[in-house]
């Protein structure tokens, strides 16, 4: 009987803006060629001026290798998209926003292994009073598992707490369950008992001289003077953030899951002794 390959899956984290774009253009090809993945998957709700993606930024990630990209609550924020995902169906929207809503929230991938499913789901805690996303995965993993045990979900929530419930929830019965949306990256990759690998946040892929991303200054005056400011994206120190998972095609168990950072931070210490 013949072993059926595991399947890679490399996943980048919250793109932000144009500086997370052009970071990509120029080391993804790289990064790409260390991992070598079956399925490339992304998360662009903030492609667009780090707000929001349009057919643009889609189009130059698709160009790039990406085979599914992920959104969020900002997937609306620029005018047209709603469109535009409704026939490119390689563009998922949370799948627990209200019936009716344009796009879709899932999809199957098939690579040159096999069949992926993608999953993408919103959180409520802190968000938007939207559809339960504990009761929409099990409706999607139902539909899901009748082409593929491969299933990756990308979980777009603000609560760690509710990040870490999903993930025990669909334990045993999808492959990966990453977290996105907070872009700060955390250090909890696992695969939970039931054989799901999980991390509560992948963290983003954009400028990292910045308050998640927005200039520093506009961001410090929102809190201080609890007003509205402008929204500007910030440019420097660019990093990328990403995990990168082994499934076993058969199970659907995640094998390993690695998580990326690149470049590294240097270390406090080296920074000082390079003083």
């Amino acid at each position: 009987m013949m072993t059926m390959e595991p399947i890679r899956i490399f996943f980048i984290g919250d793109i932000i803006g144009k500086p997370g774009i052009e970071f990509l253009q120029t080391w993804l090809p790289g990064i790409l060629q260390k991992y070598k993945p079956d399925v490339l998957i992304a998360n662009g709700e903030n492609a667009a001026d780090g707000k929001g993606l349009t057919q643009k930024e889609a189009e130059i990630l698709f160009n790039l290798g990406v085979h599914v990209i992920t959104g969020g609550n900002h997937i609306w924020d620029k005018h047209g998209i709603q469109e535009y995902i409704k026939t490119e169906k390689r563009i998922l929207r949370p799948l627990n926003y209200p019936k009716g809503t344009h796009g879709d929230g899932m999809y199957i991938h098939e690579s040159k292994k096999g069949k992926v499913g993608v999953l993408n789901l919103q959180g409520r805690a802190f968000m938007s009073p939207i559809d339960c996303p504990f009761r929409g995965a099990d409706y999607a993993i139902a539909r899901l598992k009748k082409d593929t045990n491969v299933i990756f979900v990308d979980f777009h929530a603000e609560a760690t707490a509710e990040k870490v419930a999903l993930g025990y929830w669909l334990d045993g019965r999808v492959s990966v369950v990453v977290g996105t949306h907070t872009h700060i990256q955390t250090a909890d990759e696992k695969i939970l008992p039931n054989g799901t690998g999980y991390i509560t946040d992948v963290g983003m892929t954009g400028p990292f001289e910045s308050v998640i991303g927005m200039k520093t200054q506009a961001a410090i005056n929102r809190f201080v003077y609890q007003t509205p400011q402008k929204y500007e994206c910030a440019h420097h120190d660019v990093h990328l953030s990403a995990v990168f998972v082994t499934i076993d095609q058969e199970s659907g168990k995640t094998l390993t899951i690695e998580r990326v950072l690149f470049p590294e931070f240097v270390k406090a210490s080296e920074s000082h002794e390079n003083n």
